[in-house]
């Protein structure tokens, strides 16, 4: 018997879709939260996309209708960390990502430089080259605070498992000899900025995700109940080797009460 939760937070890839094929059961799942006015969240590490690419993407190829309020990124948990963390002054910023990760920095009052910034953020970014990479370790190593928007090794795609943000962190990491402090999946971060953004305690709101090692480890580093779907990454012979379980295991989202339906 699950309890009543007030929000949720739901992982895309893997649990809403599974890259570009639907999941059904989730589209009801998402429709049951709109139907009960129970508020929830897309927390995603995907750092390239806007929060309406993001909602344009649900809508057009998996025919879930959200609002951009529904979309809590890593690239805007970047930015909301490092706004608290900023001076007024302090605002230079040096990114090795693209337009989501970007965006979601100009939008909190930062300026992009490449010389002497504040902070280096990492995140995916598929035109990487050796010059950027070269940018962000001279900053670093000149004193600039060292950012990584998440720690995932790998991304899937239609073509297989590709190099993820965490694997441009970890190559800066070596050639700076410093680690990054990250900020989405698993880390506390990105789920304490998320539960500000929809106003509510960790007790208060379940994590609900197909990946153990990113979703259900973010939900338990942060103290909250955690719900894995078995429709992506991890499996049961896996959660049956794991020291710290989900709270719940179910087979598809079709088969969760939401206590309030």
């Amino acid at each position: 018997m699950s309890k009543q939760y007030k929000g949720y937070f739901i992982d895309l890839d893997g649990t809403v879709y599974a890259g570009k094929r639907r999941i059904p059961a989730a589209k009801r799942f998402v429709e049951r939260l709109q139907q009960t006015h129970t508020p929830f969240l897309f927390v995603t590490n995907n750092t390239t996309k806007l929060p309406r690419d993001v909602v344009l993407n649900l809508a057009e190829n998996h025919d879930i209708h959200v609002t951009e309020e529904n979309v809590y990124t890593a690239g805007l948990a970047t930015a909301d960390y490092l706004d608290d963390l900023a001076s007024k002054e302090n605002r230079k910023a040096y990114i090795v990502g693209e337009i989501g990760l970007k965006q979601a920095l100009l939008s909190k009052g930062f300026t992009l430089e490449n010389r002497n910034p504040d902070y280096v953020i990492v995140g995916l970014d598929s035109d990487v080259t050796y010059h950027k990479f070269e940018l962000a370790t001279l900053a670093i190593r000149n004193g600039a605070k060292f950012i990584g928007t998440n720690s995932d090794s790998n991304i899937p795609n239609e073509r297989g498992m590709l190099p993820g943000a965490g694997s441009l962190v970890k190559m800066v990491e070596y050639t700076t000899q410093q680690q990054a402090l990250y900020i989405g999946k698993p880390e506390p971060i990105i789920m304490k900025n998320a539960l500000k953004k929809v106003g509510l305690d960790k007790s208060e709101v379940v994590m609900v995700g197909d990946n153990y090692l990113t979703d259900i480890s973010a939900g338990i580093n942060v103290g909250m109940d955690t719900l894995l779907v078995y429709t992506g990454l991890s499996t049961k012979s896996q959660i049956a080797a794991v020291e710290k379980k989900p709270t719940y295991e179910i087979e598809s989202l079709d088969d969760w009460n939401l206590a309030n339906d």
